[in-house]
């Protein structure tokens, strides 16, 4: 059996997607009879990306505390893939967004001066990514479709799309409530705004729903909730224990995920292997890969009355949220870690 090191930047105080993917793998790693830990790498602040590549770049992987060699390393998001080991391979969340799909948007803002500093920035880190995961790693695999497009874009790196399985919890699915279920950090691209815009839809009145998570959006989203007369109808719950998020998924009618341009997006599969049916938006980037319209959910257009049609019917139709939450558990089956590890450790047959 091998021993992993699962490497993966940290942002100071928060605590993404990708970190709980990171920890389901080493958990299915030790199920598997391997051993396997977290490695945390930094992610500074803009101006200073810099130091945390070269820190990252100068990190040793390749032999533990206790003097014993680490036989192989899983690296994911930007800088952490650039870690120096022999057997090395990428399992790609994404690289620093605002300057790649992002670009355009995060430099509208800014003055002159800081949009040519930033560029200067951009450029750097470009080509930093560019020589890490072709010349550094051994392999990358993209967590989603959405990811390998962005790779093929900006910078012409291959790569295997290779989705994550739900972290090991006990989903289940308890029936099919009457709330509608959303779960996400709450900050700008997870669209949680344009939820609330859908529930305001005259079409939507009466349908409730539980939002559970916390950002620098909360307490906007708790003043548009107010504004649009939702008091009654949604509730902002705040961070939850694993226990508790997986009750709300087990319980609701079915699941809300409309992030713009989500790089995977786990939040689906755990809706899946819920039983829940998952409705998301045409431009969301991974859960719209993943989730069939009027299979496993819908997809729909990224605007109000779209969501607010899709939230009417599965509310009207209790049938209707149980055929799709039973046929979207089926495709949960298809991503286990039983044939995730194989690819990621490189010994599949």
């Amino acid at each position: 059996m091998a021993r992993v090191a699962v490497v993966t930047s940290d942002p100071p105080f928060a605590a993404g997607g990708h970190l709980v993917i990171a920890e389901g793998l080493v958990s299915a790693l030790r199920s598997a009879g391997h051993d396997a830990s977290v490695i945390r790498t930094p992610q500074n602040r803009f101006g200073r990306q810099g130091t945390a590549y070269l820190a990252t770049w100068m990190t040793d992987v390749g032999v533990a505390d206790d003097g014993k060699p680490i036989d192989h390393v899983v690296s994911f998001r930007f800088p952490s893939y650039a870690v120096r080991h022999p057997s090395h391979v990428c399992w790609l969340n994404h690289r620093m967004r605002e300057y790649y799909d992002q670009w355009s948007r995060f430099v509208e803002p800014l003055s002159p001066r800081a949009r040519f500093k930033e560029g200067l920035r951009r450029r750097l880190i470009h080509a930093a990514d560019t020589y890490l995961l072709t010349r550094n790693v051994r392999k990358v695999f993209a967590q989603s479709r959405t990811i390998q497009r962005r790779l093929e874009r900006w910078g012409r790196i291959p790569s295997e799309v290779l989705y994550p399985p739900p972290p090991p919890r006990a989903y289940r699915c308890e029936g099919y409530g009457d709330y509608l279920f959303v779960a996400c950090r709450l900050s700008p691209l997870k669209r949680v705004r344009l939820v609330l815009e859908a529930l305001a839809q005259p079409v939507a009145r009466g349908i409730k729903c539980v939002i559970v998570g916390d950002g620098n959006e909360r307490s906007a989203l708790q003043a548009a909730a107010e504004q649009l007369g939702l008091v009654d109808r949604v509730r902002l719950v705040g961070s939850v224990d694993e226990h508790r998020l997986v009750e709300y998924f087990g319980a609701c009618r079915a699941v809300c995920y409309p992030p713009m341009a989500e790089d995977y997006g786990l939040v689906t599969l755990e809706a899946f292997a819920s039983g829940k049916a998952v409705v998301t938006c045409s431009d969301s980037g991974g859960p719209a890969e993943l989730v069939g319209s009027g299979v496993h959910g819908f997809v729909v257009e990224p605007d109000p009355a779209s969501l607010a049609n899709a939230f009417r019917q599965l509310m009207d139709d209790p049938a209707l949220a149980e055929r799709l939450g039973e046929t979207a558990l089926r495709r949960a089956s298809e991503f286990t870690w039983e044939r995730t590890l194989p690819r990621l450790l490189g010994t599949e047959a």
